[in-house]
């Protein structure tokens, strides 16, 4: 952990950057290292992972806490950090939940009643075609789930759990307590049973008679077409398991995209920006423009200026569950010629003095405008 750079750093930012600085910086340094645009630089190609990495903490609000309170030691297992691995993280267990989900923890409720289990949460990265298109990923996260082998009971096989004598299988006691306004009868929890109303003599081995265990789950997830940077999934049940009769989590899956080499989106539209030479704006052209589908044919007409945009309807990202689509905006850069020889210079002076002032206007309006002689 000692080689790697501070994450801010990587992405050029102030520790404490917030959400919108944080995914400006990712874009812009992603297109900049990405792959498409670095062929064969192994310089860039690190980079790249570098910024990754950087975004996948910084993004999810309780790896930045994390990442700001501890540094890489919060994801570091020698360290006893935090962290999860395996190219998607996943959330930790507070193990205070854990033991007061079993146990009662001094919880008001009565912990023999149906619990819920707990959300998990975890982060996928798509590339920019996988969530355009969608696609299917194979997940994998940790979660409490009833030990296979007593199914949750905590006794051994052969034997069950036998009601608690103590509290008559109700997890709490009535107590009496002298105070100076006289006795007090309050309700506690059961310190023979814990609160569960149940007494396990032949612990399960495999559970040590929690009755639950931490295990590892992989899942096919079913990404849908036109899903977003930000936006999440949830896949309701495939949380960890609930108690006494309780129904599981959800599985909530937040979705990290990143940029392409060349379009950007906004919501459900593209644009990209698109070179042409300085004689296919004076003279027209037919050109060949990347969509997403494919290259498409762009008719640009004669006099076309820089900066102009012109709209491919429905060529955009498909609605998600639906089948509307976006828009595809393309706005043509004129590229100047540069590196021009003497010839090419005297031809392209030749040239201008012919068109006159009249294919000047915005020129000559702007030279009057300003500098004008005073009268």
């Amino acid at each position: 952990m000692a080689d790697k750079r501070d994450y801010y750093e990587v992405l050029g930012l102030a520790k404490g950057a917030s959400e919108d600085e944080i995914k400006k910086a990712y874009r812009k340094l992603a297109k900049q290292y990405h792959p498409d645009m670095n062929p064969g630089d192994k310089v860039a190609e690190g980079k790249f992972k570098e910024v990754n990495e950087a975004y996948d903490v910084l993004s999810d609000p309780d790896k930045k806490a994390k990442y700001d309170q501890y540094g890489h030691a919060a994801f570091d297992p020698a360290s006893g950090g935090f962290g999860g691995g395996g190219g998607f993280g996943f959330d930790g267990f507070d193990i205070s939940d854990i033991f007061s989900s079993f146990f009662g923890g001094g919880s008001s409720r009565r912990s023999n009643g149906p619990i819920r289990g707990d959300d998990v949460r975890l982060r996928v990265t798509l590339t920019f075609e996988e969530a355009v298109f969608g696609c299917k990923k194979e997940v994998q996260y940790q979660r409490i789930q009833k030990c296979p082998e007593c199914g949750g009971s905590g006794a051994a096989k052969g034997t069950s759990p036998k009601q608690c004598p103590e509290c008559g299988g109700r997890g709490q006691v009535n107590a009496q307590q002298r105070t100076p306004f006289g006795v007090m009868q309050t309700t506690k929890t059961c310190d023979r049973c814990r609160g569960s109303g149940k007494i396990i003599e032949t612990p399960c081995k495999n559970c040590r008679g929690g009755g639950y265990v931490r295990a590892t789950k992989k899942l096919e997830v079913s990404i849908p077409a036109g899903i977003d940077d930000g936006q999440g999934i949830a896949l309701r049940g495939e949380g960890s398991d609930g108690r006494n009769g309780g129904p599981a989590g959800d599985l909530t899956i937040s979705v990290s995209v990143r940029p392409h080499a060349f379009f950007e989106r906004d919501g459900y539209d593209i644009y990209c920006d698109v070179p042409i030479t300085f004689a296919d704006a004076a003279l027209g052209a037919e050109l060949q423009v990347p969509t997403i589908d494919g290259n498409e044919a762009l008719r640009i007409p004669e006099g076309t200026q820089t900066g102009t945009t012109f709209t491919l309807k429905n060529k955009g990202v498909q609605v998600v569950n639906a089948k509307t689509r976006g828009n595809m905006y393309i706005t043509v850069v004129v590229e100047v010629p540069k590196g021009l020889s003497a010839k090419q210079k005297d031809l392209l002076r030749a040239f201008s003095d012919s068109c006159g002032s009249g294919n000047h206007s915005k020129k000559e309006k702007f030279m009057k405008k300003f500098f004008r002689k005073d009268s």
